[in-house]
């Protein structure tokens, strides 16, 4: 890669600065400066999710206004100073997240394992997706009774694990995939359908689903339909208006809600079949899914894995595989789905748990981690497990563009990150 900076007026032929900056700035400085502001947009989604359910941190706040002061024009040109900083990023994120998920427990209840329906039930159907699990709980309390169904899509799959979500009977199931899948599988879905936060793709010419689709909160489509609060009258009255949806057997059981309360719950269990040999590693699979050739790897990899190893995952990276049958070691699932990008918080507090039975650090454990990024929350958790000094990480598909090849050798120096290659190698250079 070459930098490109154009923030300042004294920029290179006034059009951006390619080789190195006309202040000073080289292209290790500019890669970290992006890697921060990148870190930061996904420590702000944690944030805004926790300040809807009340929750915020004056330390998250505080380190948002320093840290996007130190990219300003000609601040710092230390690069030990710029590494400290983006670690500082990882560190802020592991505190936005556990905010977040102490606020979704306190409001929603500790997630259980769950087995959620892929079908459709007869009636009238709304499809959510995204990530605000309280746009949903406002749409089931004011659906209850109507006789409309709701269904989950991408990353809401997770919410038919909390309790005083899955009370609602007319909360059935999960229609489709990941969300670069979305407008194939949005134009099959016969309701309407409401999108929340992030992970929504422009509407062409072509889709056929533009007068039902409904954004909420920072969501927005050109031709869509945008819900400026959380009266959902609308959505409810188009799904009304159209076809019912024709009673449909699932493919598939998805099982999701695999919380660090709920696996912690099987520690006992899981810590016995580590020392009698029956599991012989972890694997964190997961992360962001997207359209970009070879993320057929993440499925391969899980495929792969020993019979006598088991997966984690996380996020809508797990639209990869999730739908297989892993089948169980001692009744402990092989696949355990943590639930949405921000419950990475669980597979930490996993990783420490075991750590602290088997008297060891995290590095220390039989445990890989494996991860698909796609966009800026995943940079936040990777920054969260480089704090944490978690070494290893293979990334993939392929590195980040802004990454600098100097930034990442510095990385692969001090943390072992390094790309992924092929399912056999991977496996074979993890497992020895």
């Amino acid at each position: 890669m070459s930098m490109f900076c154009y923030q300042c007026e004294q920029t290179a032929g006034g059009a951006g600065c390619t080789k190195v900056g006309v202040c000073g700035k080289n292209e290790d400085i500019a890669s970290l400066q992006d890697t921060l502001i990148f870190g930061l947009k996904g420590i702000a989604a944690y944030a805004h999710h926790a300040r809807e359910l009340g929750a915020r941190d004056e330390q998250v706040d505080a380190f948002m206004h320093d840290a996007l002061f130190f990219t300003l024009t000609n601040v710092n040109f230390n690069l030990e100073n710029h590494i400290n900083m983006v670690l500082k990023c990882g560190e802020i994120n592991l505190k936005v997240m556990e905010l977040l998920d102490k606020a979704h427990v306190d409001h929603f209840g500790s997630p259980v394992p769950t087995e959620v329906f892929t079908g459709f039930k007869a009636g009238h159907g709304i499809l959510i997706t995204g990530h605000d699990l309280l746009d949903l709980e406002e749409l089931l309390k004011q659906t209850e009774g109507t006789g409309i169904n709701i269904y989950t899509h991408g990353e809401m799959l997770p919410a038919h694990a909390y309790p005083e979500l899955k009370k609602y009977k007319h909360l059935v199931g999960n229609f489709g995939t990941a969300w670069q899948n979305q407008r194939k599988e949005f134009a099959a879905f016969p309701g309407a359908i409401l999108v929340t936060t992030n992970c929504v793709m422009p509407l062409t010419a072509s889709e056929t689903y533009g007068d039902r689709i409904f954004t909420r909160s920072v969501t927005g489509l050109q031709g869509g339909n945008h819900i400026a609060d959380r009266n959902f009258a609308e959505v409810i009255a188009k799904a009304k208006a159209l076809p019912v949806l024709a009673e449909k057997a699932g493919e598939y059981t998805l099982t999701t809600g695999f919380h660090h309360n709920a696996i912690l719950g099987l520690a006992d269990k899981i810590v016995e079949a580590v020392k009698a040999g029956k599991i012989k590693r972890f694997f964190l699979i997961g992360g962001c899914d997207g359209a970009k050739p070879g993320r057929n790897y993440y499925t391969e990899l899980a495929e792969k894995v020993p019979q006598d190893c088991v997966i984690l995952t996380v996020a809508c990276g797990k639209y990869r595989f999730n739908h297989l049958d892993f089948g169980t070691i001692d009744g402990i699932p092989r696949l355990i789905d943590l639930g949405q990008c921000n419950n990475a918080y669980s597979g930490i507090q996993v990783a420490v748990a075991l750590a602290k039975v088997f008297n060891c650090g995290v590095n220390d454990l039989p445990l890989s981690f494996v991860l698909s990024w796609y966009e800026q929350k995943a940079v936040a958790i990777l920054l969260t497990l480089l704090h944490l000094g978690v070494k290893n990480i293979r990334l993939g598909p392929s590195a980040p563009a802004f990454v600098s090849p100097g930034v990442f050798s510095v990385l692969n120096e001090k943390f072992g990150l390094q790309a992924i290659t092929t399912p056999d190698e991977d496996l074979k250079a993890i497992l020895g």
